[in-house]
């Protein structure tokens, strides 16, 4: 039942990490369930695709938490917890760090409201490791940009917040990970270095390494 979770700015290599994990457990047997918040589910994506986009009436900060509750909560029931029983590993790309970073440490709503929100939804489930990748704000943009260009696609509402937002998203994931409690269950990687580096990395950490993976 172990539940990894992948965090940080857009463009800082998580899908790409979650990836070479995932090849790696694969490799050694391991059945392994690959998901994402906001989404996970067919509610979820629905409801994803309410709060990223950029068209109609943008949700006030209280309405985009509590949506991402919601969807974290059908998240849990539904694909987590059942994975957890069947003793996969999950792979999780955004959890409740993420609630902490987005809606308290960039829009301002009161950080212990927001855990506690993330304590109802999810039973309060905490991952057995968190993978913040690491990427300064500019760096992030930049890929995002190039992205995009390459794939004639377009930014999300999240995506095409100020500079100013993303630092404060930035500053809270580093603020959580240098909370004593998470100190054996955080692991920080510098996303400015290569994906086989980081991989290399990321299996360098006390919880993969004493697994065996």
């Amino acid at each position: 039942m172990p539940f990894v979770v992948f965090e940080g700015l857009d463009g800082s290599g998580k899908s790409t990490l979650i990836q070479g994990l995932e090849s790696r457990l694969t490799a050694k047997g391991h059945k392994v369930v690959v998901t994402r918040e906001p989404g996970g589910t067919p509610l979820g994506e629905a409801l994803r695709n309410v709060v990223t986009t950029i068209e109609g009436q943008a949700p006030t900060p209280k309405t985009e938490a509590l949506l991402y509750q919601a969807i974290r909560a059908q998240h849990v029931d539904l694909v987590i917890r059942p994975a957890m029983e069947r003793e996969d590993w999950i792979l999780c790309d955004r959890f409740r760090a993420s609630s902490v970073a987005f809606q308290s440490g960039a829009r301002g709503l009161r950080e212990e409201q927001i855990e506690w929100l993330n304590d109802f939804s999810t039973g309060s489930l905490q991952p057995e490791l968190t993978v913040l990748l690491d990427l300064t704000v500019e760096e992030s943009q930049r890929r995002l940009q190039k992205r995009y260009s390459e794939n004639d696609g377009s930014l999300d509402r999240f995506e095409s917040e100020a500079a100013a937002f993303h630092e404060r998203v930035r500053a809270s994931y580093l603020k959580q990970s240098k909370v004593p409690e998470n100190k054996d269950s955080w692991k920080v990687l510098d996303s400015s270095k290569p994906p086989e580096v980081l991989l290399t990395e990321l299996l360098e950490t006390p919880f993969l390494k004493q697994k065996g993976i």
